[in-house]
């Protein structure tokens, strides 16, 4: 190996490192990188099935009241799934930074005046 070679490689290692520890403490780069994995993995046509299955079993669009309450929570825990699947799959990456950061979301909410 030459020089250039060893250079290479430790440049090569010192952005991996760097990379490495972006992504276990920057919260911005890490909320990019798990909503980029939840579009790979629900964004083909396999992703559409197990979705459209997941929008039925997670009781996406009705209640999940139940009387008992043991059943009740069990529901509110599949339905929380299907929420956060959706919030990775549709809200910006500055959007999911701030609800990682615990902060106020205030999403974009266009009015009939701002769209005519």
């Amino acid at each position: 190996m030459t020089i250039s070679d060893h250079w290479q490689r430790a440049l090569q290692f010192i952005r991996q490192r760097k990379t490495a520890y972006q992504l276990t403490f920057n919260i911005r780069i890490k909320a990019w990188t798990r909503k980029r994995a939840f579009r790979i993995v629900f964004g083909g046509p396999s992703g559409q099935m197990v979705l459209q299955d997941l929008l039925i079993f997670c009781r996406a669009t009705e209640t999940c009241f139940d009387p008992d309450p043991r059943k009740h929570a069990v529901l509110e825990g599949r339905r929380e799934v299907w929420l956060r699947i959706q919030q990775h799959l549709n809200l910006t990456q500055e959007q999911l930074y701030t609800l990682y950061n615990g902060k106020t979301l205030q999403l974009n909410q266009t009015t009939e005046e701002e769209n005519e």
